[in-house]
Order: C-alpha cells, then structure tokens, then sequence
C-alpha cells in the first residue's frame, strides 16, 4: 500500500497493493493496522454504506457538522471524480478543494478526515461507490456546500448540467455555511 499527501492537510490518496494474474487480481481494501501504520489514523469505522450512481450523477458537497464523519472511499464499478472541501477555519487550506479520479481500474482510495465536505460526480455510464464512515449518519446535523459555488471554483468534469437531487440543489455558498473551528 502506497500513501500520498494531497494539497489538503490529512487527505490522504490511497494505492493498494494489488496481486494479479490470468486469473484476476486481490487486494486488501482495508486492513486496520496497516492504514493506522502507514497514515497515523487510528480510524474507527462504525458504517459502511453502497451507492451506485448514473453517468453525470453530482453528490455532493456533504458533511454533518455534529458528528463529523471521516471517510475512506473508494470505487468498486466505474469512475468518479471525488471532491473534498476543507471547512476547517484553523486550517491553511480552508476553502479550497481537491479532485481525484476514483474507479474500479485504478482501485485509488481517499482517506477524508473530519472537517470537510465530500461529494462525487461520475464519468462513467454508472459507478458503485462503498465508503467507510467514523460516526453514523446524523440527518439532523448534514449540511451542504452548493456545488457550484463560484468563490470555491471546483473544476467538475461534466457534460452538460448535473443530476442533483432536491438537497444538492439547495445547498449553500461557503460563505454562509456552518464550517468547523
């Protein structure tokens, strides 16, 4: 398993070692020991969750501000380009954001502390994204990040408007949203 820094402090691009031949291939997507070895995060995963999506699908940006959930992500059909913005004000990099092409090819995955909003558009006819949380989902405490935001200026992949749904298109300008200490 190779880890890489990102531009965003604790955001961390994951390669696994993957085993493989005329056969297919192995790897291991998570092994507890080996993440807090190589990251110095001693994560405690209390859910995983499974969603597909169709081509040009945007979720996103997402985070809960009590109960803030890191997240390891990754991509098991398709592709999708994965979006973290750092909504730490303490932070060097508050408001800025970083794109990573997730997909079942590259078998990346990315590592998202506390802190920060999340979202995916996908590029691919369909993706399957499985993702690892540190707390449970808290409806009440989930804001949003617009997309779109131009003081932001994520650079999405997308042909043509997004699919979003009704929480998506009602989200906020950083400006206005709830962010962290």
């Amino acid at each position: 398993m190779k880890i890489h820094p990102t531009p965003l402090d604790g955001v961390l691009l994951i390669e696994p070692t993957v085993f493989g031949d005329e056969r297919g291939y192995f790897y291991e997507s998570f092994n507890a020991r080996r993440f807090a070895e190589l990251t110095g995060v001693a994560a405690h995963f209390v859910q995983d969750n499974h969603s597909r999506s169709a081509k040009g699908v945007l979720r996103g940006m997402h985070y809960q501000i009590q109960q803030p959930q890191g997240k390891l992500m990754r991509v098991t059909a398709g592709a999708v380009f994965d979006v973290v913005l750092d909504l730490r004000k303490s932070s060097a990099t508050f408001g800025q954001w970083y794109g990573v092409e997730l997909s079942a090819d590259n078998k990346k995955q990315l590592w998202i502390p506390p802190g920060f909003a999340h979202g995916f558009t996908v590029t691919s006819d369909m993706a399957e994204v499985q993702y690892k949380t540190t707390d449970y989902w808290a409806p009440e405490f989930e804001r949003s990040v617009i997309w779109n935001d131009p003081a932001v200026g994520i650079v999405w992949p997308l042909q043509g408007e997004p699919l979003l749904s009704a929480k998506d298109r009602s989200g906020v300008p950083l400006a206005q949203a709830e962010t962290f200490p």
